[in-house]
């Protein structure tokens, strides 16, 4: 008998060539399916990603479906999972769900956060998941673009063509930027993200942090939508997807919509 758990997963993107499974590359979603192989052997299980993540992007919760035979408990699936994965990858949890719940298609929203430091960071392994970046100079000009973002717009000028892609008109809740040692983190909520959105948006941001580009510039690329439109693409090992957000709901535990503020 198939049931359905939900798993949280965290990954170092650097080892991997994105989450989606791809022929001949080394992706997560391709490490999980060898793992359930490995771990179930004759039965054929799948797991299916809350969203995808880009060649070197992190993910601290990342989340995914699957259905695995029989009645396996959910501390021996992350056990058996994490036993069989490479170190890069770890499952954090599992838990039991209905049928109908669906890791891409339940979610309400998302929070991914941008790391950029001024300088190359003290200590050696925070190097791998923040990027360095030219110093902020107008910080009036880049608080006023932050603001742009927030609302419901057309982002093709922050995405790349994707022939699977309906539309690219999405929300985005909020985005906030928090002051760290050398640096800043850039955290942004929406109901979802194109491909290199996010990394767009912030290499937007950061050339009008350091007048290289006006605030009026970028919102014409909001308002007036420019397919393939000149924008700095920020480096992806400082992007990491931090949470996946669903209704409040027995079988999501702890996923309530009041921790998107």
């Amino acid at each position: 008998m198939l049931h359905r758990m939900k798993i949280e997963v965290a990954y170092h993107g650097q080892s991997f060539h994105g989450w989606q499974k791809q022929r001949d590359q080394r992706t997560v979603q391709g490490e999980l399916h060898a793992a359930l192989a490995r771990l179930f052997r004759e039965h054929r299980v799948l797991v299916v990603g809350a969203g995808r993540t880009d060649t070197g992007v992190h993910a601290a919760g990342q989340v995914a479906h699957l259905d695995p035979p029989g009645s396996i408990p959910p501390e021996a699936l992350v056990s058996g999972l994490n036993s069989r994965l490479p170190r890069q990858i770890r499952v954090l949890s599992a838990n039991p769900v209905a049928k109908t719940f669906h890791a891409r298609k339940s979610a309400l929203g998302k929070r991914y956060t941008y790391r950029a430091r001024w300088c190359e960071p003290r200590l050696p392994w925070l190097e791998q998941r923040s990027a360095v970046v030219r110093k902020i100079s107008d910080s009036a000009s880049f608080s006023a673009a932050l603001d742009l973002f927030v609302g419901r717009h057309d982002w093709a000028s922050f995405t790349v063509t994707n022939p699977g892609t309906e539309t690219t008109t999405r929300t985005i809740f909020r985005v906030r930027f928090r002051h760290r040692r050398e640096g800043i983190d850039l955290d942004f909520f929406g109901e979802g993200f194109l491909r290199y959105q996010v990394r767009r948006m912030v290499g937007a941001l950061l050339e009008v942090g350091s007048g290289n580009r006006d605030v009026d510039d970028l919102r014409n690329l909001i308002e007036n939508p420019r397919p393939g439109a000149s924008i700095r693409t920020a480096p992806a090992h400082g992007l990491c997807l931090e949470h996946v957000y669903y209704r409040n709901c027995p079988a999501v535990a702890g996923a309530q919509l009041s921790r998107m503020s």
